[in-house]
């Protein structure tokens, strides 16, 4: 511990940032067996819990910055306790009272959010750059769909082609779709790394902007936006019809609207993300789309509600992670043991995370890793 603080004075800071129910945690230690840093370093969220009870808590300690929001301690705590609510509420005191500082990579991209409303700090102008000459259209109040693309999708090149994959196969079902102008981050990555008044101020622009622009129903491709838009935006009074890509697409197929003529080949081995998973218990669409496509699935160990995080959330997306904490690595070497020649996902932030893995792993040349609009486009 490197910064202590009055018993009182802590658990009331503490608690006040949303972590009353610290109360409920009664140190059975299933939280720490069951997180996927258990096998890396020594973090143990049972033993936070309690200092944090105590008001002992070290606010400049980097484990409070670990937690990756996986959801897994939270399916198995025998009490209920909201292991993230806790987790983003010592964040909040960290945060939001000025005792300490995030990570240096992290507070990098906070600022970016502050200034540019992206966590990389592009122009927002920019953000819809991606779909220059696809003939998406602008989106008016008589538009069936918003297409929202996360900003890795819209400002990240190696990310790109997600977008302008989900473009192409909904206009060859002919879904009505279109973008719009003026629309920031989802705030998910600040809500998560502790900075609730930034999330606020993002998510009630967003808000604003989609009522005012007449948008009914919303279209992302990143579970982390699908999560945020269902589950916290209606705080704000912002609740929209949210559909994740693999969601609708799989729709499509069933409806016969979306027909996929180009039978992929070969075996596909297929990564739960757990924004979509574990937190929104979607399993089924992106499997049936898969099996849609004409290629042979063959499931990796963990799979569904067990699936390794890449380790990408809770707002370590933008933080540095030493290759020896990388849970991909891992992830990547159980994909490869199926005998697939490709990782199909269904998340920018586990696609960019796999993707920048493998170039230090000794994986055949034939393998790869594509997101599920990646596929399907293939498919057409």
């Amino acid at each position: 511990m490197t910064a202590r603080a009055p018993f009182q004075e802590v658990v009331e800071l503490i608690k006040e940032s949303g972590g009353s129910a610290l109360a409920e945690c009664f140190q059975c230690g299933t939280c720490s067996a069951t997180c996927p840093w258990r096998d890396y370093i020594s973090f143990l969220p049972r033993k936070m819990f309690q200092e944090a009870r105590l008001g002992l808590t070290g606010f400049e300690s980097d484990a409070i910055w670990r937690c990756v929001t996986c959801n897994k301690c939270v399916q198995r705590c025998p009490r209920g306790v909201p292991i993230i609510e806790l987790m983003r509420a010592l964040r909040r005191s960290v945060i939001g009272m000025g005792i300490a500082e995030a990570p240096a990579a992290l507070s990098g991209a906070l600022r970016n959010l502050s200034a540019a409303r992206n966590p990389m700090g592009e122009a927002g102008e920019n953000r819809n750059a991606w779909a220059e000459n696809l003939g998406v259209k602008a989106f008016d109040e008589a538009t069936e769909y918003l297409l929202f693309p996360c900003c890795y999708t819209a400002f990240d090149p190696a990310m790109k082609n997600i977008g302008l994959s989900t473009a192409r196969v909904l206009s060859a079902a002919g879904v009505d779709f279109g973008i719009l102008e003026g629309i920031s981050c989802c705030g998910e990555s600040a809500r998560k790394s502790g900075d609730e008044e930034l999330f606020m101020q993002l998510a009630s622009g967003n808000i604003q902007l989609f009522k005012d622009s007449g948008v009914r129903r919303i279209v992302v491709n990143s579970p982390h936006c699908y999560h945020t838009l269902v589950n916290e935006y209606p705080e704000l009074d912002g609740s929209f019809e949210i559909i994740h890509t693999s969601q609708l697409m799989a729709r499509l197929v069933d409806q016969g609207r979306l027909l996929l003529p180009a039978a992929i080949t070969g075996k596909i081995t297929y990564h739960d993300p757990c924004y979509l998973g574990r937190h929104n218990d979607i399993y089924d669409e992106p499997r049936r789309l898969i099996a849609a496509s004409g290629a042979e699935l063959v499931e990796m160990e963990p799979a569904g509600t067990d699936s390794l995080c890449c380790g990408g959330g809770g707002g370590r997306i933008w933080m540095e992670t030493p290759r020896s904490e990388r849970f991909c690595e891992e992830r990547l070497k159980q994909a490869a043991a199926t005998g697939a020649d490709t990782l199909v996902t269904a998340c920018p932030y586990c696609l960019s995370n796999f993707r920048d893995t493998a170039l230090n792993l000794s994986l055949s040349e034939n393998f790869s890793v594509i997101d599920i609009s990646e596929l399907i486009a293939r498919a057409l």
